[in-house]
């Protein structure tokens, strides 16, 4: 009598006959002795080891820097950034707009690199010499106009994502996903800002996308426009109801939805559920804000009522979606994939 098999999935199909004993044992097999693939946890050491790296050459050069001399870390930190460019251009695919094959696997890596030694060398320069005086916009757009060709041609989606959040530091704002809510939303030139830029992104990702020009940077347009157009919405609905500018507000819930309708349309059609996620999350806050908007126009009595009904609904409603979040997938794959 044979072993009993691991998977509980093999051993169903075989005891409703579906598959064969033999058939079962080899896939079992085959199964247990493949190798496991450990190429995720690799790249997130080297783009940590990358990270490290560059910023301990900052802090190396912060503390000796009165006595290496000015002159010797611009050299060397050059000299370096311009030895990971070189290699990074020299094991380079050629241009195409779809994706590149990959054709050395340290390039990819020695690219951020370069980037990150170019920006320490940048911000060595300016705090040394003044380079640009007082228009520290000029640094950042500086930033964004090399890193964005230098994705491109080298098929980076890393250092595209340096170029945007680098457009987003030029006018006035962060679009790193853990310090994007750090962002001063309460002027209303900076939700103006975050809103315009968030949209003009996701057109952006949209028309690459549909064009089929660097398609796969679609999905990096998207994250960081969204959630920027998103935010800048979600300030202004509460920023206007602070104001008592209820139409306002209940305009800017509106743009939420429509934009959270936009994105479960993109989340279906490219099965992705990270951008189905934020559509529920956005929609979420963007409901609740505008029925609390109406209740709060009810007698006070009828307002306690229907909070208090309205609130387990709601979270109801949430648990439901998570539960059953892979139906709102359709079966099919599309063609086009992030």
């Amino acid at each position: 009598m044979p072993p009993p098999l691991p998977d509980p999935y093999l051993a169903d199909l075989e005891r409703r006959g579906l598959l064969p004993p033999a058939q079962a044992a080899a896939i079992a097999a085959d199964e247990a002795q493949r190798p496991f693939s450990l190429h995720y946890e690799l790249r997130a050491l080297l783009y940590l080891g990358i990270t490290l790296l560059a910023g301990g050459l900052g802090v190396l050069v912060y503390q000796n820097i009165d006595t290496i001399g000015h002159e010797v870390i611009i050299a060397a930190v050059g000299l370096l950034m311009a030895a990971c460019f070189g290699y990074a251009a020299r094991h380079r695919a050629a241009f195409t707009w779809g994706v590149a094959p990959k054709t050395s696997v340290g390039a990819d890596y020695l690219l951020v690199l370069a980037c990150l030694l170019f920006v320490v060398l940048e911000g060595y320069v300016q705090y040394r010499y003044n380079l640009f005086g007082n228009r520290y916009g000029l640094a950042t757009a500086l930033l964004a106009l090399v890193f964005v060709p230098l994705a491109y041609r080298f098929d980076h989606r890393g250092v595209l994502a340096m170029g945007l959040s680098a457009l987003a530091a030029w006018v006035g704002l962060s679009a790193a996903p853990l310090r994007v809510f750090e962002n001063d939303f309460g002027n209303a030139s900076i939700r103006a800002a975050a809103l315009s830029l968030g949209l003009a992104l996701v057109v952006a990702g949209l028309w690459s996308e549909h064009q089929q020009r660097k398609a796969h940077f679609a999905f990096t347009y998207l994250l960081l426009g969204c959630n920027l157009a998103l935010l800048a919405l979600g300030a202004t609905m509460v920023m206007a109801s602070f104001d008592s500018l209820v139409l306002l507000s209940l305009l800017a819930a509106a743009g939420t939805l429509a934009v959270c309708v936009g994105l479960y349309w993109y989340a279906r059609r490219t099965r992705s559920y990270w951008f189905l996620v934020l559509s529920a999350g956005y929609g979420y806050f963007a409901v609740c804000w505008a029925v609390g908007q109406l209740l709060v126009l009810l007698p006070s009595e009828i307002w306690f009522a229907s909070a208090y009904l309205f609130l387990p609904l709601s979270v109801g409603l949430v648990v439901f979606f998570f539960v059953n979040i892979r139906k709102l997938m359709p079966d099919e794959k599309p063609d086009q994939r992030l």
